[in-house]
């Protein structure tokens, strides 16, 4: 998308006025933080695809299903902020908000997920800023992942530039409880009995999912050990 392209659409899209008035004011520093983003998730995507592939040529065996890399918003960027009563800019975009590059690792099993961070964690030109175990500690919906905050270097014409990105890790079965309780938490025009008999429901689910993790991985710790 080019410069002009990309102001057009945020000047369509964003309904916010205070970041339209960012955005315009500030389009080629903008542009480039978003540029700057989008390579750190590149750089973090690779090192779990080398991982993965690493695995594949030594145990036959490819403990990373998919992955998915999404750059936040910048109507959810100037929320984010509004909401947490920080200021609508671009040093306040790169300082306060963790998340605008998400990288998001689906797993085979649990196991996989907390081998994977640690060797991930491992790499010397890797920084972790925060970590959040949602599979140990669920949260009260059900919703169970691991996430990090990592910092990694970007490589720039005026030298080396740390940047930060949110890793959710998680399994098939986690990432699908995910979706299905994202798609049906914000249906519109569900009362408060209903909300709170599907949140319990949601909530089985999620006990349900658990289980069928913790089978199959005794089930292919069995198929290791023949």
């Amino acid at each position: 998308m080019q410069k002009q392209d990309l102001k057009q659409y945020l000047l369509k899209e964003v309904t916010s006025q205070e970041l339209i008035e960012l955005v315009s004011e500030n389009i080629k520093p903008f542009y480039e933080l978003m540029a700057y983003y989008r390579c750190a998730m590149m750089e973090v995507e690779t090192k779990f695809r080398v991982l993965d592939e690493h695995f594949s040529l030594k145990y036959n065996s490819n403990p990373i299903e998919s992955i998915k890399s999404r750059l936040k918003a910048p109507e959810s960027i100037a929320e984010k902020l509004s909401r947490r009563g920080f200021p609508l800019t671009i040093e306040s975009i790169e300082k306060n908000i963790y998340d605008v590059a998400g990288v998001r690792v689906i797993c085979s099993f649990p196991r996989d997920i907390y081998m994977l961070a640690d060797l991930l964690l491992m790499q010397d030109d890797v920084v972790l800023v925060e970590k959040r175990d949602y599979i140990k500690n669920p949260k009260p919906s059900g919703y169970r992942s691991l996430h990090l905050i990592v910092e990694v270097p970007i490589y720039l014409h005026s030298g080396k530039k740390m940047v930060k990105v949110e890793v959710q890790l998680r399994t098939i079965a986690m990432d699908f409880w995910a979706s299905i309780e994202h798609k049906l938490r914000y249906k519109n025009n569900i009362n408060k009995k209903e909300v709170k008999t599907i949140a319990e429901e949601l909530l089985e689910c999620s006990r349900v999912s658990a289980m069928l993790d913790k089978r199959m991985e005794q089930i292919k710790e069995k198929i290791d050990k023949l």
